[in-house]
């Protein structure tokens, strides 16, 4: 079948088999946050990207061998079910340098922009990103038999980047993502952590009206 990404809780996954990665989206929790499983082809090493909620249902998607659980910024809703799913399947945890502090789950890999991430023989890079959080940060799998996957949890968007609550961070928030995301061809999928997915392509052409609504 299609990969769509348009998942609710309580629903299935969607799944997406690239050529060398499996992705798996499940929508948990109250507000509707979505957790993304990383599986090599090669090593079948997993890694999931925020264990926010309803630790059954991730524990259920991911199995028995989980190797490492990345929290993509320190708000309580992308890691509420940190504490249960690592308990479970002894994973490493990792998050950016800036917000492990305020995780409550102790990080055992702090990240910063530019790090290198592997998932068996599957990379993703960390692009750090200041405004919805001082320590967000962004992973990018650049397919080499395809195009860029981007896993933005809630920096941005359908239709605009994350929420700041002043215009520094707004304008740092832009910033960011014109200096390291938006240099990624149309191509690239976004996969946010909340809602449905969408593409560079279909966020470029936007840009102009984000700054002009500001923060």
């Amino acid at each position: 079948m299609t990969y769509h990404g348009a998942v609710k809780v309580g629903g299935p996954p969607d799944v997406r088999e690239l050529a060398h990665l499996i992705i798996t989206k499940v929508a948990v929790g109250p507000y509707d946050n979505n957790a993304y499983l990383l599986r090599c082809r090669d090593t079948d090493e997993q890694l999931l990207i925020d264990a926010a909620a309803d630790g059954p249902v991730l524990l259920e998607t991911v199995g028995p061998n989980l190797a490492t659980v990345v929290t993509t910024h320190r708000h309580h809703d992308h890691w509420g079910a940190l504490a249960e799913v690592v308990a479970a399947t002894g994973a490493r945890t990792a998050a950016g340098r800036i917000d492990a502090e305020a995780i409550e789950v102790p990080t055992d890999l702090p990240l910063d922009d530019g790090d290198t991430l592997a998932v068996g023989r599957c990379t993703l890079t960390v692009r750090h990103l200041v405004g919805h959080t001082p320590g967000a940060i962004v992973l990018v799998y650049d397919d080499p038999q395809g195009h860029p996957h981007v896993f933005t949890g809630d920096c941005l968007f359908p239709g605009g980047p994350g929420r700041t609550t002043t215009p520094e961070e707004f304008r740092s928030l832009m910033g960011g993502l014109e200096e390291k995301v938006f240099p990624l061809p149309d191509e690239s999928w976004i996969y946010p952590g909340h809602g449905n997915d969408t593409t560079l392509g279909a966020e470029r052409p936007q840009i102009p009206g984000w700054w002009e609504r500001g923060w």
